[in-house]
């Protein structure tokens, strides 16, 4: 019985030995086994693994598709035009060993500092080599495509694939986007003086169209006035020629009431002539012959 007290510790001893030596492993995860800082095992199955206690420690890693969005660069195209490209790459771990190699303890944080300048480069490559039509076009699919595969050979070393990438942004500097807005806007301020004089011009021929469309009708409605007041005047002469014809006495009658309706309006001036001129020759035939009528 005096040995009892000491059956404890040692159990709890033993217990936390067989759990020091064994770990589990996620299905989301890969794990490297270092025995001072040495490889001893690589394990990429998910489950219950087995390690020597307090000598050997596991190292897990993402087995899951990673993402890396690479810093803005400044890249010269071949007509000498630049852009400010970044891109966003998916790449994931396929070599344990070579990335532990690679990148030491900084695990993900050391390969994604060192994949953004293997991506930059290939970038640079392809951009390089090919016009700004080609790069600010809607299917760029090719340069990507080439991108990725540049970047995949030289990210192998590194112990990672890269499986995909994609080009997020293509802009101009600020500096030649606000030159570019400016020459954009000239030549819009151009076409639409152009067009201004264009409908100007074209105005001006309507207007002018017009113009002498009036004048000419308005000509021709004169003329056709003259012609049809020139054949009534001719109609009415020949009238008064007929009645002066038949009748020269009863003419000269009319002819003096015309004479005396067109002097005596109110708003002309006023008359002194003497009651016996002859004026009044037909007032004073009139007024003799109602006197020599029988009724008077």
């Amino acid at each position: 019985m005096a040995k009892a007290p000491y059956i404890l510790p040692v159990l709890i001893a033993i217990g936390a030995t067989v759990l020091s030596s064994v770990f589990i492993l996620d299905e989301r995860e890969q794990a490297l086994v270092l025995q001072f800082g040495q490889v001893k095992q690589e394990i990429r199955e998910p489950g219950l693994g087995f390690k020597l206690p307090f000598i050997q420690e596991v190292v897990r890693y993402e087995d899951r598709i990673l993402g890396l969005q690479t810093q803005p660069l400044e890249v010269t195209l071949r007509d000498n035009r630049r852009l400010i490209v970044d891109a966003f790459a998916r790449w994931r771990i396929v070599n344990l060993i070579d990335f532990r190699e690679a990148v030491g303890p900084a695990g993900v944080d050391g390969a994604q500092a060192k994949l953004d300048p293997v991506v930059s480069a290939a970038i640079r490559e392809v951009l390089g080599s090919v016009p700004s039509n080609a790069v600010l076009s809607e299917d760029r699919t090719g340069l990507m495509n080439r991108i990725r595969d540049i970047a995949k050979r030289e990210a192998t070393s590194l112990g990672v694939e890269v499986i995909d990438l994609r080009l997020t942004r293509t802009d101009l500097p600020d500096q030649n986007l606000a030159a570019t807005f400016a020459r954009m806007r000239a030549e819009r301020q151009r076409e639409a003086a152009d067009e201004i004089a264009r409908g100007n011009e074209a105005a001006s021929r309507v207007r002018a169209s017009a113009d002498r469309e009036v004048v000419e009708v308005t000509s021709d409605a004169r003329r056709q006035a003259e012609v049809i007041r020139g054949e009534a005047d001719a109609r009415r002469n020949g009238i008064y020629a007929e009645a002066f014809g038949r009748d020269p006495e009863f003419f000269a009658f009319t002819r003096s009431l015309t004479a005396y309706e067109r002097a005596l309006r109110a708003e002309n001036s006023k008359l002194v002539m003497s009651p016996d001129s002859e004026f009044f020759e037909y007032l004073r035939e009139a007024e003799g012959s109602r006197s020599a009528s029988p009724g008077n």
